[in-house]
């Protein structure tokens, strides 16, 4: 008998969570080995049960999904992250690749897409949602995407936090955190604090705090 691939789930709310075990498990060749809440369990969870693919809720509590993505994948890089959200913008897709997800699709369309999306990341293929329909471009204007730390400091910024606060709380040199938030704003195209916010909110690429 073919080996089961091996499915991971990370959502915070706990129902979601269970309507994709139900969905996932209706399946032979599919099994869940393990769940998550937020993007930190995410990380330890992946790291240790290395699961074949992980179903990654990309707005999550604390760490974000892009951020969990890229931490899981310097560890177990044979893991293929398949990343959900509500966003289908082309700068969030674009980020969710670049952090190395190997699908990205759309809440709204799950149950007719998540059984296949798994399969198809699990033996190798790149998955996007049927509504995007062409994989975004890496050109042009805010078209190149963030690193994990930058996303990180990105959380901080849109959380209201000052600099001095910002280094304390990712244990950097306040210098450190100047030269994130220009880089950031600098990929971005973005001049201001205040647009930046806006943006990072309206395109999904942080939780709202």
């Amino acid at each position: 008998m073919p080996k089961k691939i091996s499915v991971m789930l990370v959502d915070d709310h706990s129902l979601v969570r269970r309507g994709f075990r139900r969905i996932i498990e209706d399946e032979a060749d599919l099994e869940v080995v393990g769940e998550a809440g937020d993007g930190d369990e995410a990380v330890r969870l992946g790291v240790r049960l290395r699961p074949r693919v992980i179903v990654m809720d990309c707005a999550l509590p604390g760490v974000s999904g892009l951020v969990a993505t890229q931490r899981i994948l310097e560890t177990a890089p044979e893991t293929a992250i398949l990343m959900l959200s509500m966003h289908s913008e082309d700068t969030l897709v674009r980020q969710a690749m670049a952090a190395g997800a190997r699908g990205y699709i759309l809440k709204n369309a799950i149950d007719l897409e998540l059984v296949d999306a798994i399969r198809r990341v699990a033996a190798g293929e790149k998955v996007l949602a049927s509504q995007l329909t062409r994989e975004p471009g890496l050109k042009g204007e805010r078209g190149a995407s963030l690193t994990a730390r930058e996303l990180e400091v990105l959380q901080y910024i849109v959380s209201g936090k000052s600099n001095k606060e910002i280094a304390s709380q990712l244990k950097l040199s306040v210098n450190t955190v100047a030269v994130h938030r220009a880089n950031i704003m600098d990929t971005l195209g973005i001049h201001k604090t205040a647009e930046l916010v806006v943006y990072a909110i309206r395109h999904g690429l942080v939780s709202i705090p």
